[in-house]
């Protein structure tokens, strides 16, 4: 039995739902030979749960983790249109919904931070409802008010393209994260709504200066729920020191990022490389930050990983890559899943 419960902040696996890979929600269930996230591995590897992205593909414009673009130059996938978005993000909102009644009490899709507790505390696998990116809420925030009835409890303003919110950061290596404009006036408006619902922000795919308009708008903690430190990994999608302690100011948190090219100084995406690069990154962002705002949002089923966290079986070998580190018990629990609970419980308002 794995010594830590974790608790994650993003996966895509939802997404491997939708592109119908020969992989649907009830296989979830048994032990896949591929991806990174099922139930019987997640028990294997002490996974307790997560985020869980609905994010909307580009139809015609996949990135894939094993074929990533050209990033000398900012990488900016085209918008998408909202009729799409909407049918896209239905769909990945039935197939969590399905997966849940299938697993008869396996799987439970929580709302409040008492349930997200009371699952860890039973082995009950999370599902936390996030949207990666807002193409599917239309400008009169008609959609944010249904899909926060339904259970959506975190949301993206963006991705790394641009909406009517506000214009994601394009991913570039090496590059600052200030690149294009700042939120829209309707951006403005869902920052406020959501901070009236108690929905998270998550500023993951902010260009700087959104971040800093959210930053300047939210009453909420800030938080990205999958990024690193730009400091150690010059990609747009890192964060910066001065954005790093504005999120320290407000009390809120990071989780990091497993994706190979957010974390090697190169911007290399090669994944066989030791876990020491994912220590130097937790070590800074605990050194910046303090040991109650950092966690893991480890993007599986979405990026390439490094090797040893291939999967979420392979977790303990992270665990014990930062007890080698010095990490004692009390960081480890903060790290896997007690920050998560934490910020989550001051953001929500159930």
């Amino acid at each position: 039995m794995p010594e830590y419960s974790i608790f994650d902040g993003h996966n895509d696996t939802l997404l491997r739902f939708y592109r119908d890979e020969g992989v649907t929600y009830g296989d979830f269930l048994s032990e896949l030979d591929s991806g990174h996230i099922d139930l019987i591995r997640a028990r294997r590897g002490g996974f307790a749960g997560g985020f869980f992205a609905v994010y909307v593909p580009n139809p015609e414009h996949r990135i894939a983790p094993d074929s990533m673009p050209d990033l000398s130059k900012p990488f900016v996938p085209p918008a998408v249109d909202f009729a799409f978005s909407q049918g896209a993000a239905l769909r990945q909102m039935a197939d969590l919904f399905r997966l849940e009644e299938a697993s008869k009490g396996q799987v439970k899709v929580v709302r409040t931070a008492d349930e997200l507790q009371d699952c860890i505390d039973r082995g009950i696998f999370a599902a936390l409802m996030h949207f990666e990116g807002a193409e599917a809420i239309d400008e009169d925030l008609n959609a944010l008010e249904v899909f926060y009835k339904a259970g959506m409890r975190s949301l993206g303003i963006v991705w790394s393209r641009p909406t009517i919110f506000a214009h994601g950061v394009p991913i570039a290596f090496p590059s600052s994260p200030d690149i294009g404009p700042g939120l829209t006036d309707a951006g403005k408006r869902l920052v406020k709504r959501c901070n009236e619902l108690g929905i998270m922000i998550d500023l993951s795919h902010m260009n700087e200066k959104g971040f800093w308009d959210v930053a300047e708008l939210s009453e909420a903690p800030l938080v990205a729920t999958h990024s690193n430190v730009h400091a150690l990994c010059p990609i747009s999608r890192n964060l910066t020191d001065k954005q790093l302690d504005a999120i320290k100011a407000s009390d809120g948190m990071v989780g990091l990022n497993f994706a190979t090219g957010f974390l090697n100084e190169d911007g290399a995406w090669d994944s066989d490389r030791p876990l020491d690069v994912m220590v130097r990154h937790l070590d800074y962002l605990v050194e910046r930050l303090g040991e109650t705002r950092v966690g893991l949002g480890s993007d599986y089923d979405g990026a390439r990983v490094p090797d040893l966290v291939g999967d979420v079986s392979k977790l303990p070998n992270l665990i014990a890559a930062l007890k080698d580190a010095g990490y004692d018990a009390g960081l480890l629990q903060k790290i896997s899943h007690q920050n998560w609970v934490r910020v989550l419980r001051k953001t929500w308002k159930a």
